[in-house]
């Protein structure tokens, strides 16, 4: 009988919980960045073997929420540790004995699903710190990033998902629309080229995608808090925005396998972040289940 279930990975921020994902299903699903919190909603990538598929749902970082954005961020995170079949606790190697489970989520008790305790970028520490660490547990060293531990990671997961028909074709990567990658490439190319605050104020939603056209057209727009935001992102001359949107338009590209053109806006939604009808708009909730 073959085995198929959820694979949810948590942690704190920056932990490498995208790359991750993307190495196991083999493609760039998630967005990477060196800045934190880059993650916002749950992307769900499938790996199928021949004898196993998992279901992987990436979740924003464990974080003490700050603003409505944050609680729908940490909500999102802990009602994918409800709906696991096997948990990945990833945790950053180089910062030492990570806390348990329990103490970084904040939960009451300790969640249903078995448990791996996963300690990544284990490239950037010496094999004796491995071999003397002090960590409860069974614990797998990673590196995300080269490869190493993956293919006895997933045995393990493997080797506690539960008996069943796969889930999902063999050839699904996802669960997630076209679009909604689509966003997110252009959110990352935003925090790949602009920095301080102004990434963590864009929100981005495609407002149009037609499936017929060559070129295949995409319009989507960049929400922003403020007007000094706006012009950031338009750049003198429309400079940034061009630049945004050429880098974005590649990726996407890449990503679909055909020519894209894609027209990039920009507009201001006032504190967005904070208000619950506009999370609402860009599809997130709190954790009352209603969307903000």
């Amino acid at each position: 009988m073959p085995r198929a279930g959820i694979v949810t990975v948590v942690g704190k921020p920056n932990v490498g919980k995208s790359t991750l994902l993307n190495r196991i299903v083999g493609q760039k699903l998630s967005i990477t960045s060196p800045k934190p919190q880059s993650t916002r909603d749950r992307v769900v990538g499938i790996y199928s073997a021949d004898d196993s598929q998992m279901v992987i749902l990436d979740t924003p970082g464990l974080l003490n929420p700050g603003y409505l954005l944050q609680e729908a961020m940490r909500s999102t995170a802990l009602r994918a540790l409800e709906e696991a079949d096997v948990i990945v606790y990833l945790a950053d190697a180089t910062e030492g004995n990570p806390p348990t489970l329990i103490e970084a989520a904040q939960l009451t008790s300790a969640p249903r699903a078995p448990l791996l305790t996963v300690l990544n970028k284990s490239d950037a520490i010496p094999a004796k710190r491995r071999a003397n660490a002090n960590v409860a547990g069974d614990v797998i060293y990673i590196s995300a990033l080269t490869g190493d531990g993956i293919p006895e990671l997933m045995a393990r997961i493997a080797a506690r998902l539960p008996e069943s028909p796969f889930l999902y074709p063999e050839d699904d990567i996802s669960t997630q629309p076209v679009r909604f990658f689509v966003a997110e490439m252009v959110r990352e190319t935003v925090l790949e080229q602009l920095h301080d605050e102004v990434p963590y104020a864009v929100a981005v939603q495609v407002e149009e995608f037609r499936e017929g056209s060559s070129p295949l057209y995409i319009r989507a727009v960049i929400y922003v808090e403020r007007d000094s935001q706006k012009a950031i992102i338009i750049g003198s001359k429309g400079a940034q925005i061009k630049s945004i949107g050429e880098t974005a338009r590649k990726k996407i590209e890449s990503f679909i396998g055909s020519k894209v053109y894609l027209d990039l806006w920009v507009k201001v939604l006032a504190n967005w972040r904070k208000n619950p009808g506009s999370l609402s708009r860009f599809g997130y909730q709190l954790a009352t289940g209603k969307s903000k």
